[in-house]
């Protein structure tokens, strides 16, 4: 099968940078691997990223809605649920403002790369791309 990822490693965060969101969504649907949208362009705060992701990515509605609960929710119960196909997580348009700033924006990626590790010692793929606003 052809697919724009065929040069991208399995377990990985980067930049979506030549990517289009509905290639990506259509490799995923390929691969038959969960995909994981959030549009954060609405996001202002740390707290509006976490809710537009929960709400965005259809966590339940006891779910933290902090770095250590987001980190949970991408990893340990998705493993416990059963086999897993593999990720292509799409954030796109996080925010680059004062309540939003370069270290927030490098925790909320941590998570993702610390999901991608996760994933990948389970011989799962996980990708996750983004862009910032």
């Amino acid at each position: 099968m052809d697919t724009p990822l065929r040069n991208v490693r399995t377990n990985i965060v980067q930049s979506i940078r030549a990517f289009r969101v509905s290639d990506l969504q259509e490799a995923a649907q390929g691969l038959g691997h969960h995909f994981l949208y959030a549009n954060l362009a609405p996001a202002q705060s740390k707290q509006d990223v976490l809710d537009l992701i929960a709400q965005q990515f259809t966590f339940p509605a006891h779910f933290g809605k902090n770095f250590d609960a987001l980190y949970d929710s991408m990893t340990d119960p998705l493993h416990k649920s059963g086999p897993q196909p593999g990720f292509i997580v799409v954030l796109e348009q996080v925010p680059a403002n004062g309540k939003f700033d370069k270290e927030a924006r490098e925790q909320l990626l941590d998570i993702f790369r610390d999901a991608a590790d996760y994933w990948g010692d389970r011989k799962i793929p996980f990708r996750c791309f983004y862009s910032f606003l």
